[in-house]
């Protein structure tokens, strides 16, 4: 596992682009912490981020890892780059002569996806913890270490995304064209989730029967893992109840959508050494 992250590693150390987003996307996960600074007075209405308990422990872990994994994107760029640069320098095929079997090749990429998602929680939680120990009102242990679940669903996200985006890089040996039909394979999703809701309209339940269904489809099995925290918070509780609101979301980490991802992290892998293993190189 080593010899091969290391091949990997040295790849990627030469690579300008990949350098560059990486950084920028782990200067984006750090500048996480400028929602603190969002602080501004109109008249009577005082408005400031941070004192409306978004860095409260626990829910801290809920929201953070909910916005860095808005910012993904830029190390998926990384992951089908490094797929595409294989095709466009022929590494790939001076790796196979080298002595480097197919199934080392893919393990290596998946071991690269694994060891970023990795990097990614542990930063995340560096960042968490500190803006965490500044602006919390609650300093307690037990309250701290509560709720890490949420660090767990962003890391096995992550490792999803990035191998989905891994598998693509193989099928169509471009980068721009992965992610194009990443984007087409969410439109796709979108499209259908659409025409549930048209084939089930009227029926009692509408929306939960759509759930259902498109939790077992990856992206929507992705958007699960971590649901939106913004109606969790209690100044928004406070204003649904004030025009009649009740929210009765569950917010917990789901392990069915857990199970699902990590089943469609494995079809992906499985497929890209399939694919791999097909193809004459």
């Amino acid at each position: 596992m080593l010899r091969l992250l290391t091949i990997e590693f040295h790849k990627l150390k030469h690579n300008k682009a990949s350098k560059i987003l990486s950084l920028i996307y782990f200067g984006l996960l750090t500048s996480i912490a400028l929602i603190a600074a969002i602080k501004f007075d109109i008249g009577p209405i005082k408005f400031h981020l941070a004192e409306m308990g978004i860095f409260n422990f626990p829910y801290i872990w809920h929201f953070n890892t909910y916005m860095a994994s808005i910012l993904k994107f830029f190390l998926l760029l990384v992951i089908v780059s490094m797929m595409a640069n294989e095709y466009s320098y022929k590494t790939l095929k001076q790796n196979l002569i080298d002595g480097l079997s197919k199934k080392e090749f893919i393990l290596s990429k998946f071991y690269t996806v694994i060891a970023f998602a990795l990097i990614s929680t542990l930063f995340v939680f560096l960042v968490s913890l500190v803006l965490g120990f500044i602006y919390s009102d609650y300093n307690e242990l037990g309250i701290i270490f509560s709720d890490l679940q949420y660090l767990l669903a962003f890391f096995i996200k992550l490792v999803g995304f990035f191998s989905m985006g891994l598998f693509f890089g193989i099928l169509v040996k471009r980068s721009a064209f992965a992610v194009g039909a990443m984007v087409v394979w969410l439109i796709v999703e979108s499209m259908f989730k659409g025409y549930l809701f048209w084939s089930f309209r009227g029926a009692e339940n509408t929306t939960e029967s759509v759930n259902n269904v498109m939790q077992f489809l990856p992206f929507e099995a992705l958007t699960n893992l971590i649901k939106e925290p913004f109606s969790r918070l209690g100044a928004v509780k406070s204003v649904a109840n004030q025009i009649g609101e009740n929210f009765t979301k569950s917010y917990d980490v789901s392990f069915l959508s857990i199970l699902i991802v990590s089943i469609w992290t494995f079809v992906f892998i499985y497929l890209s050494y399939a694919l791999l293993k097909k193809r004459d190189l």
